[in-house]
């Protein structure tokens, strides 16, 4: 044994041995690169020898070889063997360490393309190897990436790199690329200092410095990783980027998976390189929208290499070593990837990464501006994505970081105001943060005092938004912030303040005391946007809303007003007080009057009173409440006082608040404030009045102020003053206001003063009727005047007196005064009579009322003041004149005037009993009784007959509305009125006639009427109210006005108004409402809720309540709510506006809930579905609308079977007659799609499906099948859409839709472009269809094909295939077939194995598409053909092929055989490899077909082209196909001469002729089978393309004239072809005759027959009748005829003169009869011919002397020769001395030669007599000048032969 393997070691060291000689040997390079290329992995393969001895002298080689190849670069080294060798799973390690070696050493030499082919062999090598030799290989591919080339599609199959099974090389590549792409540019790894560190003894273990012994490593590697990409030899900088282009090169090419990548790109794109960088960023650009920036999996990867690795301390941050542990990423790298976690929900959630990123980018060592700005962009990122739970444990952080940036921070105003308005996010994301810390808002308003402007803004904006943090502090807190905002609301920046006022008015409680002070103050600021937002705040009433008012407190009034009397006086001893002239105020005059208003504000809300609005009329309406409140206060504060006295003395908080008011007034002044003086003293005059008694000169000047109502609330206030003094003081106070009034010329103070006056006497006069009716009995008291009878009608005529003055101010104060005296008691003046008198004073006013002069205020005081006689007076005597004139004083346009005529007419008909006898200072109307013993006199039921009998129904539309208004406030006013009640259905009937006015208003007041009558009534009257309204509406019936002379017809304005009352048409809606919900009295409330007149928003028309009485009405209604909801939302989109308005008033009255709809939807949606094909259009439209508003934005999960009857009815609408409807079904429409795509989303599950279920049908179905181009538009673009989100859903739906879509892809297309195809010429069509059909293939329909193939399967197959099959036989139009096709390729690469069954039955429906008549569809069809064979059974396809067979021998259409073209063509094409398993049935076709005759169109050209493709490519080469497919060569061209079409034959013939050349030599016994098949052809007329058949004859005979010579059974003989073919000879067509000709001569030639006998007898006499002489007889025809048959005739020539050359046979008996004859007829032709027929005769005379035996020794006949030859040299000559041609002349010169020749051999030149030698000579003497040299020199030769002769 060990002598065995001693011997075995000796043999591997010979071995060895002679592998170093020859190595020693090698000179060259190449000897070299052979003997390694050789040698050199079965050298390696020794290093596994057990033998040392063997191991030892492999090393000596290796090394010798090592110095031998590094010094020779060019060297290559067999690499491919040695990764073979290398990836050997049995080889030992000691043979892989060294063979990776010269891998590393070989592959960088090798050529580039060399290096990409192996490239993936790299990687498959690296599999289970060990760590540093997978960097190696890493090292060497990674610079080949930049020349790999990647196929253009990335289709899995094709990559060159096959990562998809490798994916743990995929990682450890990833890595590797990452690091490459990490690596500075000329970065040296420095490790000699490091060795120097460890040896000292500093290899503790890791230092402070994170292992001592190690070098600093790039940023963001480890020493390791840098290690590795150095490698053992270093890429220069272009290397190494180069390096990274291709790794960018290689992500692109989708080599490995998107998600890995996105990390090298972005590293990629922060390059310092330009190249590198753009292409990253290119590349990451077009993934953007694919990569889901959300996946855990990249955005850890992010955080990694940006914060490297973080010793933490956990056992895995133990673990690391140092030399593995990298470093973060340089600040350039950094700020490429913080704008990738910035567009990250997930990178917002990550802890702890999210933070330390922060904390490095706003204070690591290396940050900037730049990133420190992107830092912060990513806390606002955060706060505003992070969600509740993870945000919790940031907050603090955050907040921690963003201070420190703010105190530290001051460079960039920029980078400050982000972080101040992150701040603000932060506090609205986590209050609870801020709550405790009031330090941070005193921060940050210091800031905003000091900060640079820019960055003010944003402070701001964090402190507004950190408002709410603090919006629930207490005790020591609250008072710290009250302190804060109180000093910062006087800083000098506006910013601040405004800052400030927020915080005041949100931070604390409404009913805050302080809080409301300091707002009262900023109330007073000179700047808009603090005093503004201050106000707001402040005025802020409580009664707007009621459900906010309960939660609105206010302070209480007391509190307030000492709270403010407080700091008034501590303010008029400090520098905040304000100087005004000689006044000193505590507040300025802006914040004083704002204090006032806000204090009779808490004054009201107090008394128990909501504040509605500030008008000042409506605070009165609250005085008599407040006067209430006013008394308790006063009687109660008795008690109070010692514990709260302050300075001034007054304690009590009314008396401080007057003692404001007056302070202000008299500093300043203002209306509100003066009216709140006049309040609070009229509301209390015994207690509060008399203070002011001494004060009247003050008052005084009050009321000489500028302004008008100043004036007229100043003498009001002095009335209340005066009345409370008596007896003679109040006569001098009257006394002496008469004579100012009378006196002064100044016309304020007479204003003033007249104004007083009435006020006064008034009062007089009410509290005198007060004690008459208290003390009836007692004397008159001693108060009242003795003279005051004179005094008191002296005070009124001297009123009386200005009612005429010029002044219309003075004119307006005393009809005012004389009112006030008469609503108090009976006027002080006669009744009639001369001079100032009640008649007079009446008719004087009520002339004033229609005059044009007056101003409207002036008429309006007048017909107040008439109002007001009967009210005081019962026994006024003009009480009825006076109601009379009011009614008749009507004029146009005067509403507001109408609605105080109505009031008047209401005080003046009830006379004493009326309201307006109260002071209305201390009694609510409400609360009004009148006094016991007052006169009646009340005319109501006069006033009511006139209004109704008279007015109502006047023919003037003026005075009807006019009436209606009076009617509505007598019912208003006096509803109580027994005349009222009983004349119930009158009033009613006269509202109803007046609902079917014009105009808006006298409807609107109408049916207010209305409402109102009906509620008056008992419920019999109820009853019978309803059932007459009801009628009248429903009937229509209406009151006739009768035309009189004075009836207006139109009114201003109401032209082209319907005549009918289009109003009515609103109350007849409302009427059918109720009727419907069989309750016909809601149509009161409906019409009550139907409110929309602006009147009633004005101080008229909202003294009637209305709004309380829809309240009211609204409540009613409630239970109805069902049955109303429905019709209501439909009319709330009626097109008729009236109608529009009053409904949408009515539902939001009845709806107030939100979610109404929703609850009601099913109800809605039927009432609407039903309605959309009402039959009136308005209903249609307004169908439409409401469907519109409805189903946006709701879910409709619960209605998803309603869709398609929603869908097919809107459809219907559609097409609607009316253009206003079908837009409105139109938007509806477009709305139902949205919702409907939405709804089909795949998360939405369970709902998705069905509503996809539902949809499909009905859209397919009828919407694209719809005649309504609309309808079929919007139908598709749904389906499209639903398509592209619904996804795998479609998949069951697939069968129906993908047919229906096919067909739309026709009917869609405009119909002009079929007429287009039908007009256009062949070639035009052709470009034209093929662009149609390629814009169906791109259109929305095939989209959403594709979308639906994809998902398909062998479940849905069975149910689309027939549909499929259908659709290709029966479907029309261009798009459709072409789209089945293209749908079939596409089922053919989606699922192949799924289809195989179905695929016989796809066939044979495509086969009626290949018979197309439009050549588009048919090579559509062709190219599914080409497909679908791949995956069909055998069978089928061998049906397939025979069928085309059959088709294209049998067919005589060329649509056939164009299709079997394109059909064979595309299987060639697309399934090589079916087409090779049926070669045998196809390429013999193919064979066949590229013989087609063509005829002059290019088209078939073309299939002879397809045809040959198909043959080229399946064939080894033309001639080897031929042998190899002979028999069926043989058996179709046999069966095309069968054929009966005469092409198919001629086909055939050249088919045979094709294969007859190509194969030289036929075998028997196609030879026969050739030969009787042509033959048999052969037989019978002529017809055209016969030639083909004779030609064929000819060239199988000619190349198989050996083969023929043999007898063989069933071949025919030699003499039955020439039989045959003589026969064709004689056949009358001259074209074919020729051919016959010519053949006969090539198969004379071929099988040297002796024919010339028959031959000649058909030949020569053609050439005779082409002689000269028998031409010229010729008959003229036409010239194109002549021509043709010129062309004919000399063809003919030529031939039989060839073929007579042909023909010549050697036998000399045959040649004995011809040769003169012969001879003799060319000779003739010579002399007297065209050029083209010498050089014709002169070939055959060559032909003729080659074969002529005479020239041949035996045969030799002197005489016979020279009589030849004499006759040849007398013609020959002509031909020599042709000077024209010289094809003639070389043509005659080498018969000439051949002659001289043939003498010469046979020695026979005694024939060629003298003469004739003569006759050359000369000839050839004339050619010795020719031009042509070659001649020429023949010429002189043959001369000289001749001369020699002699």
């Amino acid at each position: 044994m060990a002598a065995a393997a001693a011997s075995a070691s000796q043999d591997e060291l010979n071995q060895l041995e002679r592998v170093f000689l020859r190595l020693g040997h090698a000179e060259t390079d190449e000897q070299l690169q052979n003997i390694i290329s050789k040698f050199l992995p079965p050298v390696l393969l020794k290093l596994s020898s057990t033998q040392e001895g063997v191991r030892k002298k492999v090393m000596e080689l290796l090394v010798h070889l090592n110095k031998r190849i590094k010094s020779r670069p060019k060297i290559q080294l067999p690499v491919e063997t040695l990764l073979v060798q290398y990836q050997d799973p049995a080889a030992v390690s000691f043979v892989t360490n060294f063979t990776i070696i010269y891998v590393k050493m070989g592959y960088p030499r090798l050529p580039v393309e060399k290096q990409c082919e192996l490239a993936p062999t790299l990687l498959t090598a690296m599999e289970g190897k060990p760590q540093p030799q997978q960097d190696s290989l890493m090292h060497l591919l990674i610079p080949t990436l930049f020349h790999m080339k990647y196929p253009v599609e990335s289709s899995k199959s094709a990559s060159p790199f096959n990562l998809a099974e490798k994916p743990k090389t995929v990682q450890l590549l990833l890595d590797f690329m990452l690091d490459v792409l990490l690596m500075p540019y000329g970065y040296v790894l420095n490790e000699s200092q490091s060795r120097q560190n460890s040896s000292s003894g500093q290899s503790s273990s890791s230092n402070s410095g994170g292992g001592s012994g190690i070098p600093q490593p790039p940023p963001g590697m480890s020493f390791y990783a840098a290690k590795r990409v150095i490698g053992d030899n270093p890429w220069t900088p272009e290397q190494l980027e180069q390096c990274k282009l291709g790794i960018v090169k290689f992500i692109e090419a989708e080599q490995v998976p998107e998600l890995e990548a996105v990390l090298h790109l972005v590293i990629a794109s922060s390059d310092t390189r330009h190249s590198v960088a753009t292409a990253a960023d290119l590349e990451l650009k077009s993934k953007q929208s694919l990569i889901d920036w959300n996946n855990p999996a990249i955005i850890n990867k992010m955080y990694k290499v940006y914060l490297g690795d973080i010793p933490l301390k956990t056992k895995e941050g133990a673990v690391l070593k140092p030399e593995l542990k990298r470093d973060p990423v340089s600040t350039r790298v950094k700020l490429k990837i913080v704008p990738h976690l910035l567009r990250s929900r997930q990178a917002a959630e990550t802890f702890p990464a999210n933070i330390q990123v922060v904390y490095d980018g706003l204070f690591g060592t290396n940050t900037n501006s730049k990133l420190r700005t992107l830092s912060l962009q990513f806390v606002h990122h955060i706060c505003i994505t992070c969600p509740e739970i993870k945000i919790k444990p940031l907050g603090p952080m955050l907040l921690n970081g963003l201070t420190k940036l703010i105190n530290e921070y001051k460079e960039d105003p920029k980078l400050l105001s982000m972080a101040y308005s992150a701040v603000g996010k932060l506090s609205s994301r986590m209050p609870h943060l801020f709550t405790k810390d009031i330090a941070l808002v005193q921060q940050l308003f210091e800031a905003l005092c000091k900060e640079e402007p820019e960055t003010r803004l944003a402070i701001q904006e964090a402190l507004s938004m950190m408002v709410g943090a603090y919006s629930t502090l207490e005790g020591a807190q609250r008072t710290l912030m009250e302190a804060l905002v109180a000093s910062y609301l006087i800083k000098p920046e506006v910013q601040v303040r405004q800052v400030a006022v927020k915080f005041a008015s949100t931070v604390f409680p409404s009913d805050h005391i302080p809080s409301r002070y300091l707002l009262l103050l900023a109330a007073g600021d000179p700047r808009e946007e603090v005093h503004g937002e201050a106000q707001r705040v402040l005025r802020c009433l409580p009664g707007r809303n009621r459900k906010e008012n309960a939660s609105k407190q206010m302070p209480s009034f007391p509190e307030m007003v000492y709270y403010i009397q407080e700091k008034a006086s501590h303010r008029m001893k400090t520098p905040a007080k304000y100087m005004t002239g000689t006044t000193v105020l505590p507040f300025n005059p802006a914040a004083f009057g704002e204090i006032v208003l806000y204090l009779r504000t808490c004054l009201a809300h107090s008394a128990g009173v909501v504040p509605t609005s500030q008008s000042l009329a409506d605070m009165q309406d609250h005085a008599p409440a407040i006067g209430r409140y006013i008394r308790t206060l006063m009687s109660g504060s008795q008690a109070t006082s010692s514990s709260s006295s302050s300075k001034s003395g007054e304690t009590n908080p009314v008396q401080i608040y007057i003692g404001l008011l007056q302070q202000l007034l008299a500093g300043v002044g203002g209306l509100p404030v003066m009216y709140c003086l006049l309040e609070a003293v009229s509301v209390y005059p015994e207690k509060l009045a008399a203070k002011f008694v001494d004060k009247t000169e003050w008052i005084k000047s009050l009321m000489n102020s500028s302004k008008e109502e100043m004036r007229e609330l100043a003498a009001l206030f002095y009335s209340v003053v005066v009345s409370t003094v008596s007896g003679n003081e109040l006569k001098s106070m009257i006394e002496q206001l008469i004579k100012t009034t009378k006196d002064n010329h100044s016309p304020e103070i007479q204003h003033g003063s007249l104004l007083a006056l009435g006020f006064t006497v008034g009062r007089y006069l009410a509290k005198k009727k007060m004690r008459m009716a208290e003390q009836q009995d007692l004397e008159t008291n001693a108060d009242f005047l003795p003279d005051q009878e004179e005094l008191i009608q002296s005070a009124t005529e001297t009123i009386g007196s200005f009612l005429d003055s010029t002044s219309p101010l003075l004119a307006i104060a005393a009809c005012t005064a004389l009112g006030e005296i008469g609503r108090n008691g009976p006027l002080p003046i006669p009744s009639e009579g001369s001079g100032f008198t009640k008649l007079h004073l009446v008719e004087s006013l009520l002339n004033r009322i229609p005059s044009s002069k007056e101003t409207n205020k002036m008429k309006e005081r007048a017909i107040q003041t008439l109002g007001y006689f009967p009210v005081g007076d019962g026994d006024f005597p003009h009480q009825k004149l006076l109601l009379q004139g009011l009614m008749d004083s009507v004029e146009a346009k005067q509403i507001e005037l109408q609605f105080t005529i109505g009031e008047a007419i209401t005080s003046a008909a009830v006379g004493t009993s009326s309201v307006a006898a109260r002071d209305a200072w201390l009694v609510t109307e409400e609360e009004y009784t009148p006094p016991a013993g007052a006169k009646v006199n009340d005319v109501v039921p006069w006033v009511l007959d006139v209004i109704l009998n008279k007015h109502i129904i006047s023919p003037n539309p003026h005075v009807r509305q006019a009436a209606c208004i009076w009617l509505l406030s007598l019912v208003r006013k006096l509803s109580t009125h027994k005349e009222v009640k009983s004349h119930l259905k009158e009033i009613q009937s006269a509202f109803v006639s007046v609902l079917s006015e014009n105009d808006e208003l006298s409807q609107d007041v109408a049916s207010k009427g209305l409402g109102l009558v009906y509620e008056l009534g008992n419920e019999q009257d109820q009853q019978e109210l309803v059932s007459t309204l009801v009628e009248t509406l429903m009937t229509g019936k209406r009151v006739k006005h009768e035309v009189s002379g004075e009836t207006v017809v139109f009114q201003g304005g109401s032209l082209g108004k319907t005549p009918d009352g289009q109003g009515l048409s609103t109350y007849k809606e409302l009427c059918s409402l109720a009727s419907d919900l069989s309750q016909p009295d809601l149509v009161y409330k409906f019409m009550n809720l139907a409110n929309h007149h602006a009147m009633w928003n004005s101080r008229k028309g909202a003294a009637f309540g209305f709004n309380v009485i829809a309240t009211r009405a609204g409540e009613q209604l409630a239970p109805f709510l069902p049955q109303l909801v429905p019709r209501l939302y439909r009319y709330q989109f009626d097109p008729n506006l009236g109608i529009r308005q009053a409904m949408t008033s009515i539902w939001n009255a009845l709806v107030t809930d939100k979610s109404t709809v929703d609850k009601y939807l099913k109800e809605i949606l039927q009432d609407l579905v039903k309605n959309l094909t009402s039959n009136m259009w308005r209903v249609r439209e307004s169908s439409c609308l409401a469907l519109n508003d409805l189903l946006r934005g709701r879910p409709l999960d619960d209605i998803i079977d309603k869709l398609p009857e929603i869908w097919e009815t809107l459809f219907r609408v559609q097409d609607d007659i009316k253009e206003s409807v079908r837009k409105a079904a139109e938007l509806a429409l477009k709305t139902l799609s949205k919702v409907c795509v939405k709804m089909c989303d795949p998360a939405k599950g369970a709902a998705g499906q069905r509503t996809i279920a539902v949809l499909l049908p009905c859209l397919l179905d009828k919407g694209m099948m719809s005649p309504v181009t609309e309808v079929r538009a919007l139908s598709i673009n749904t389906l499209v859409k639903i398509s592209k989100s619904a996804g795998a859903m479609l998949k069951p739906h697939a069968p129906k839709l993908i047919p229906a879509l096919l067909e739309s892809l026709s009917v869609l297309e405009p119909q002009v472009l079929n007429y287009l195809s039908l007009r256009a010429t062949d070639q035009e069509k052709a470009a034209m269809d093929s662009a149609r059909l390629s814009a169906a293939k791109s259109s929305p329909m095939m989209e959403t094909i594709n979308m639906c193939l994809q998902y398909l399967d062998v479940s849905v197959l069975g149910e689309l295939v027939p549909r499929l099959c259908e659709l290709i036989r029966s479907g029309v139009g261009l798009g459709t077939k072409g789209g089945c096709a293209s749908v079939i390729v596409s089922l053919t690469t989606q699922c192949p194995q799924d289809l195989t069954p179905y695929s016989g039955k796809l066939m044979s429906a495509l086969l009626s598409g290949l018979t197309d008549r439009n050549s588009v569809i048919q090579k559509s069809c062709a190219f599914a053909m080409g497909h679908l064979v791949r995956t069909s059974r055998d069978s089928s396809t061998e049906k397939l092929l025979q069928k085309l067979n059959g088709w294209y021998m049998e067919k005589e259409e060329p649509i056939y055989k164009t299709s079997c073209a394109l059909t064979v063509h595309a299987i060639g094409r697309y399934s090589p490899d079916v087409l090779k398993n049926h070669a045998k049935e196809v390429l013999p076709l193919a064979f066949l077909g590229m013989h087609e005759i063509t005829d002059e169109e290019k088209a078939e050209k073309e299939e002879c082209n397809l045809w040959t493709e198909v043959w080229q490519e399946n064939v080894p080469g033309s001639f080897g196909g031929i042998r190899l497919y002979l028999q069926e060569l043989i058996t179709i061209t046999q069966k095309a001469l069968q054929s009966q079409s005469w092409k198919m034959k001629a086909q055939g013939a050249i088919a045979m002729a094709s294969i007859a050349k190509q194969t030289s030599s036929l075998v028997p016994p196609y030879l026969g089978m050739i030969l009787a098949a042509l033959l048999q052809g052969l037989a019978g007329r002529t017809w055209a393309g016969k030639e083909e058949l004779l030609k064929a004859i000819a060239c199988v005979v000619t190349a198989c004239s050996a083969q023929l010579e043999k007898p063989v059974p069933n071949q025919p003989s030699t003499n039955e072809i020439l039989q045959a073919v003589l026969k064709e000879c004689c056949k009358e067509n001259l074209k074919y005759k020729i051919v016959a000709i010519n053949c006969a001569a090539d198969v004379l030639k071929a099988t040297k027959e002796d024919r010339f006998q028959e031959f000649s007898d058909i030949v020569i006499p053609l050439i005779k009748k082409n002689s000269p002489e028998s031409t010229g007889i010729r008959t003229t025809k036409n010239e194109d005829e002549n021509e043709k048959e010129k062309e004919l005739q000399l063809e003919c020539l030529l031939g039989a003169f060839e073929s007579l050359g042909k023909a010549w046979p050697r036998n000399v008996e045959t040649q004995r009869c011809y040769r003169q004859e012969l001879c003799k007829l060319m000779c003739e032709r010579l002399k007297l011919s065209t050029w083209k027929v010498q050089l014709g005769v002169l070939q055959s005379m060559n032909a003729f002397f080659q074969g002529l035996m005479l020239l041949e020794e035996e045969h030799a006949d002197p005489e016979a020769l020279a009589e030849i030859l004499l006759e040849t040299c007398k013609s020959i000559t002509y031909s020599l001395e042709n000077k024209t041609y010289s094809s003639v002349r070389t043509e005659a010169l080498s018969v000439i030669e051949l002659l001289l020749k043939k003498l010469e051999e046979s020695k026979q030149w005694e024939s060629l007599t003298s003469e004739c030698r003569v006759l050359l000579i000369e000839s050839l003497a004339t050619m010795e000048t020719d031009s042509r040299p070659e001649l020429q020199e023949k010429a002189s030769l043959l001369k000289k032969t001749l001369e020699n002769l002699e």
